[in-house]
């Protein structure tokens, strides 16, 4: 596949070269332009190019929306339709401002971005995990203890297959339910962080 990548920090750069390695294409880009992101390009390797958002996003089998959550306006719209984006977000409401509808619990972050993105199928995932962990914890399947990641949405065929990427990847999966139950694995939650199995991760999301 090639996947599209709607920033390109940490988390972004660690799931390309996931992606990468494992036999993907991958279409960077970030808020500063693609001649920003050369060195990341050559440390990926020919399967890796840069371009801008849009760009990305409309090169993208899978496009992965990993920016500060506070400017998910900012990502395009059109060149999204019909996609499966998979969305890293996390929201710090120290960084990114208030939103009273988050604070309130009246809404998801993601869900948020799914409204600003009608078209797309959009699927919660990787935003439970820091990126060094996300680096170093992957494993084989089948191997005993595997580390397990919670992903939300509201399109099976989608959460299949992200499902199936975050497998490749070096993971479980555990779905937790539609996108509004991403709730159950974001900041301050008991499936937030700490690296748990599938039956492990399960019962932290019960928590929720």
């Amino acid at each position: 596949m090639v996947i599209g990548f709607i920033g390109s920090g940490k988390i972004g750069g660690t799931l390309a070269k996931l992606a990468v390695d494992a036999g993907h294409s991958v279409v960077l880009s970030n808020s500063r332009g693609p001649q920003t992101l050369s060195e990341l390009v050559a440390r990926l390797g020919p399967d890796a190019r840069a371009a801008t958002a849009a760009e990305a996003a409309a090169a993208g089998d899978i496009v992965v929306v990993t920016i500060p959550f506070g400017r998910y306006r900012e990502v395009p719209v059109e060149p999204l339709d019909g996609k499966i984006v998979i969305d890293t977000n996390n929201y710090y409401f120290e960084r990114d401002g208030h939103f009273p509808e988050l604070d309130a619990g009246e809404t998801t972050d993601t869900e948020l971005l799914a409204a600003h993105l009608p078209g797309s199928r959009v699927v919660k995932a990787f935003n439970a995990i820091n990126y060094v962990h996300l680096a170093e914890h992957g494993q084989a399947a089948g191997t005993e203890n595997r580390r397990a990641l919670p992903i939300a949405g509201d399109d099976a065929e989608a959460k299949k297959a992200v499902a199936e990427l975050i497998d490749s990847f070096g993971f479980d999966v555990v779905d937790a339910g539609p996108l509004a139950e991403g709730r159950r694995f974001q900041r301050d939650k008991a499936a937030y962080g700490p690296r748990l199995t599938a039956a492990e991760l399960r019962e932290a999301l019960s928590r929720g």
